[in-house]
């Protein structure tokens, strides 16, 4: 993916998104011939020429200062996730070695942790969105990750490519929004990721709301929030769910869901959790050593 070609589109996804009345202007008289603040209206407001900001937007100018760029994130009311990307995508570091192809290898101290959760469902998040590793209540809840090839484990494919994901996520689309958000987040983060690249292609040929949704240019981090989930078994679900990165693997995270004590949702993950699965693991992907 290319940063420079990223970073135009998210600029004029930002401009398009933000009137100039939200960035303090007069009303514009007459009719506009596009969405939302003009480049100049933008360039006047940031403190910078409109012909320096058209070369920034066009990743023609790579050595802008750190206050031109946190004027540019000011203007279009940037919030910390948009910065940071917007930062990533502007001013590229060395080649990123660590976002690694083919497979992965879990720790077998995560993989005693995973069981060692259970009933609570929790699952390895890694690069790309590919599960990485889960315990028997995971599997129980949201999808059979041990029937499902290596390739096939990965949260997006599972999402915009399985058709009973729109069934279990009660609010599909919030869910599919967010998680086109953290694949356009990985692709800053980890540009050279030919996985990633292949992923987002694929997804983009095989789903037309995968297409519509990151045309929007929508970002999301991976934190904490409630989810409604339809299981075919217990029933309807209102779940938490945490998200905690773990520092000596970036970019791998454990996500965990839980009910509130004593509600209806502890008590269908309670009734699922009695009748289980046949396999707790399957064989887990596993972190090379030599990776972080």
């Amino acid at each position: 993916m290319d940063p420079r070609a990223e970073l135009g589109e998210f600029l004029r996804s930002r401009r398009a998104r933000l009137s100039p009345e939200d960035a303090g202007l007069a009303p514009a008289g007459g009719r506009r011939r596009v969405p939302g603040l003009r480049r100049e209206e933008l360039a006047m407001l940031a403190g910078v020429s409109v012909a320096y900001y058209t070369r920034l937007e066009q990743g023609q100018a790579r050595n802008a200062s750190m206050e031109v760029w946190d004027a540019i994130a000011r203007v279009l009311r940037l919030d910390e996730t948009e910065r940071d990307h917007l930062l990533r995508l502007a001013q590229p570091g060395p080649s990123r070695r660590g976002a690694p192809t083919g497979e992965w290898r879990v720790r077998r101290e995560l993989v005693q942790l995973l069981d060692a959760m259970d009933p609570v469902p929790a699952y390895l998040l890694g690069r790309r969105m590919d599960v990485l590793g889960w315990n028997r209540m995971a599997r129980a809840l949201l999808f059979d990750f041990a029937a499902r090839s290596r390739r096939e484990r990965n949260m997006a494919r599972l999402v915009f490519l399985e058709p009973s994901s729109r069934d279990l996520f009660a609010e599909w689309e919030s869910k599919a929004q967010e998680t086109v958000g953290y694949l356009r987040l990985d692709a800053g983060r980890w540009p050279e990721d030919r996985d990633l690249t292949e992923l987002v292609g694929e997804l983009s040929m095989k789903s037309e709301d995968f297409r519509r949704m990151r045309a929007q240019h929508a970002l999301a981090d991976k934190g904490h929030g409630t989810k409604r989930l339809h299981h075919p078994l217990v029933g309807d679900l209102t779940l938490a769910y945490e998200t905690f990165q773990l520092p000596a693997h970036p970019g791998l995270y454990l996500v965990t869901y839980h009910a509130e004590p004593g509600s209806p949702s502890a008590e269908a993950l309670r009734l699922l959790a009695s009748w289980g699965v046949d396999e707790k693991q399957a064989e887990p992907q596993f972190l090379r050593p030599e990776e972080p």
